[in-house]
């Protein structure tokens, strides 16, 4: 008699067993699926190994940063004063000719403007 006593507590201990084993596979699998461990590479040979930058460095770097902006600033500037001019010019086209007749001049000045009005947009953007 003592056998089937001891047989519910059995299945109890299995049942508690096989439910903590599920639950740890769905942790296990919600976390695997939700950001898969990125490959730490080692430096090339050769090249610096990346290591934290001290105050005069990080200060180099915002100096540098700036000196960026400022030239970015000023090839804006320069590109856009030439987009003013080209257009001009393309006014000027487009006002000679008559409505049967489009110069290969008018054609010429619209992919200039188009190819720097596309790098003014870039520069832009950085």
């Amino acid at each position: 008699m003592s056998s089937l006593i001891g047989f519910p507590r059995t299945r109890k201990i299995y049942a508690v067993l096989v439910l903590m084993f599920a639950m740890t596979a769905v942790v296990a699998d919600a976390q695997f699926t939700q950001a898969p461990p990125t490959p730490q590479f080692p430096p090339a040979p050769g090249s610096e190994q990346q290591r934290d930058k001290g105050p005069l460095e990080q200060q180099a770097d915002r100096e540098a940063a700036k000196q960026r902006n400022v030239q970015r600033e000023q090839d804006i500037k320069r590109d856009t004063a030439k987009l003013l001019e080209l257009a001009t010019e393309l006014k000027q086209y487009v006002d000679k000719t008559n409505e049967n007749v489009i110069s290969l001049d008018v054609i010429k000045k619209a992919d200039q403007i188009e190819k720097l009005a596309k790098s003014v947009k870039e520069k832009m953007k950085q």
